[in-house]
C-alpha cells in the first residue's frame, strides 16, 4: 500500500519506533526491501537518490518502485532521497512518489531556506510529505567523498538547534534531517553522537528527525537517537556492501569447486538479493526500536 512520508512518521512517532529508508538502486534491492517489509509487518520507505541515476536512471526504477509499492501488502513511502534539482523532484512527483527529499544543506542558509520553500511547494500540489537537511555531514551524498573519513574529517557541522525551529517555520518542511555526528559512507572508527544536540533539536523542532549516513553505529546507540526523536533512517552503504560480497562469495564458491564452471548474471543476482533481503529483515528490526509490527 501507497502511503505520505507524513502518515509513515506519524506511525513511527506514535510507536517510539524508526521507519528505515532503503535506498534501491536496482531491481533486487528494491525487491528485497519490500519483501523484507511484507515479511516482518513493519512499514518501509524505498527510496531512489538523484546521485543514484546513473546505475538506475529515475525514469525506470521509479514507476517500478510506485507499482510494486501500490500492489505491497506492506506500508510503503516511495521516496526521493537526496535530491538537489527542484526539476528532478519534479519529475518523482509526477510518477507518484509520496515522499521527497530536498538537499540543500551544501547552501548558504538563506539560499537552503528559499529553495526549501519552492520544494514546499511543489510538494504541495502532490500527496507528497517533504524532508529537507539542516546542517552537513561533510561532503554531499551525490557528490565525491572520503569514503571512511569520521565526522571530523569530512568537515561535518553540527545541526544548530535554534536555527532549526526557525528553518521548519521557514519552509514548511514535514521531516528535518540533522547532524549530529553521522557521516556518509564507510565511518572510520567508531561513531561519537551528540544525542545532546539531537535532544535540543527535538525540543525546539517539533517534527520527526531523520538520521542520514548510519554506517557504523552501534544497535545501542541506534535505540538512542531513537529515544531522541529520530523517526527515519537511511541505510544503503552496508547493504550495498553485504550484497556485493555474498556476489563474490558465489563466485568463489562455483570456482572452489570447478575453477572453469560458469558464473552465471542471474547466480550473482540471486545471492545479492538474498543476502540484502536477510541484512534488511535485520535491520528493520532494530529500528523498531522494539516495537510489535504494525503492518
Amino acid at each position: 500500500m501507497l502511503v505520505n512520508l507524513r502518515d509513515i512518521c506519524a506511525i513511527a512517532e506514535q510507536n517510539n519506533m524508526a521507519i528505515g529508508s532503503f535506498n534501491a538502486p536496482s531491481f533486487e534491492a528494491v525487491r528485497a526491501t519490500l519483501d523484507a517489509a511484507e515479511q516482518t509487518g513493519y512499514p518501509v520507505i524505498l527510496s531512489h537518490a538523484e546521485g543514484h541515476d546513473p546505475m538506475a536512471p529515475l525514469d525506470k526504477i521509479g514507476p517500478t518502485m510506485v507499482a510494486l509499492a501500490e500492489r505491497s501488502s506492506a506500508l510503503v513511502c516511495v521516496h526521493l532521497d537526496h535530491c538537489e534539482n527542484l526539476s528532478y523532484m519534479r519529475r518523482a512527483l509526477e510518477m507518484g512518489f509520496t515522499g521527497a527529499m530536498f538537499d540543500g544543506s551544501y547552501l548558504p542558509y538563506d539560499e537552503n531556506v528559499a529553495n526549501s520553500q519552492r520544494a514546499a511547494d511543489m510538494c504541495a500540489n502532490y500527496d507528497c510529505g517533504l524532508e529537507c537537511e539542516l546542517g552537513s555531514m561533510g561532503a554531499r551524498e551525490a557528490g565525491a567523498r572520503d569514503e571512511g573519513g569520521t565526522a571530523e574529517e569530512s568537515g561535518a557541522i553540527y545541526t544548530d538547534p535554534d536555527q532549526a525551529a526557525d528553518f521548519i517555520e521557514s519552509t514548511g518542511l514535514d521531516i528535518l534531517a540533522c547532524s549530529f555526528g553521522t557521516v556518509h559512507g564507510i565511518y572510520k572508527g567508531e561513531p561519537h553522537l551528540s544525542f545532546d544536540v539531537l535532544r535540543e533539536i527535538r525540543e525546539r523542532a517539533n517534527v520527526p528527525l531523520v538520521m542520514h549516513g548510519g554506517s557504523g553505529v552501534s544497535d545501542e546507540d541506534y535505540h538512542k537517537a531513537i529515544d531522541a526523536g529520530i523517526r527515519k533512517i537511511n541505510y544503503f552503504t552496508y547493504g550495498s556492501k553485504f550484497a556485493g560480497e555474498a556476489a563474490q562469495e558465489c563466485i568463489a564458491k562455483k570456482r572452489a569447486a570447478n575453477p572453469d564452471a560458469l558464473v552465471y548474471w542471474h547466480d550473482m543476482t540471486m545471492s545479492a538479493y538474498e543476502r540484502y533481503l536477510e541484512v534488511t529483515i535485520e535491520t528493520m528490526k532494530v529500528f523498531a526500536n522494539g516495537a510489535k509490527p504494525v503492518a
